[in-house]
């Protein structure tokens, strides 16, 4: 049972169906995303504060806190590469036998893209704001620290914080996560690019 924004709901073990016990409206997109995140958790899904792009079947996450430029980086990626932007704020990264997909979500924040699709996942960037472009990868605490931060932990849970870590670990260590320090320009594009290609 949780209790959101004045709708209380309950849940069959599964989490498959949902029943509105109190005040007779209609479940509020918070708790829906809520109930949707206990589903997720259990089949290895966490849900990270970024924009998901897309660029020559790889999928691409731009980190960071709001009014970093994810959006404005993944409409660069769409401009200057024809890149599909899957969502502009909010993404769920699956670990499968295969490797790690992004999703897009109906979730989207401020940001008008979403997407109902997925992407298998090659890197994370964490943007900062500078006044000239310099990429480089991360390791060690830093990479778990810029990361960690941009995930949303469902505190709420019993079992939702240790579920959570499982999987980012696992995330952490499968895939490369790069700081970009950008102006959101071409420049910036190109540079990642060439590391994406690299790597690939």
């Amino acid at each position: 049972m949780l209790q959101c924004d004045g709708v209380m709901v309950a849940a069959d073990e599964e989490y498959r169906k949902f029943h509105v016990l109190q005040n007779h409206q209609p479940l509020n997109p918070v708790a829906l995303a809520y109930f949707f995140y206990i589903h997720a958790l259990r089949r290895q899904i966490i849900q990270i504060h970024a924009a998901t792009i897309q660029y020559q079947g790889r999928g691409i996450l731009f980190l960071g806190p709001s009014g970093v430029g994810k959006t404005t980086q993944a409409e660069r990626w769409a401009q200057f590469r024809g890149a599909s932007i899957i969502n502009g704020d909010v993404g769920f990264v699956q670990r499968t036998q295969d490797g790690f997909l992004a999703w897009g979500t109906p979730w989207h924040g401020s940001s008008p893209y979403c997407l109902n699709t997925s992407v298998p996942l090659k890197a994370l960037v964490v943007l900062k704001q500078a006044p000239y472009n310099a990429l480089r990868e991360l390791t060690g605490f830093e990479k778990l620290k810029e990361v960690s931060n941009n995930v949303f932990y469902p505190t709420w849970l019993e079992d939702g914080m240790e579920l959570g870590v499982e999987t980012l670990n696992h995330l952490l260590t499968e895939l490369p996560v790069y700081r970009l320090d950008n102006r959101a320009d071409l420049e910036a594009v190109e540079l990642l690019e060439r590391e994406l290609n690299r790597i690939s």
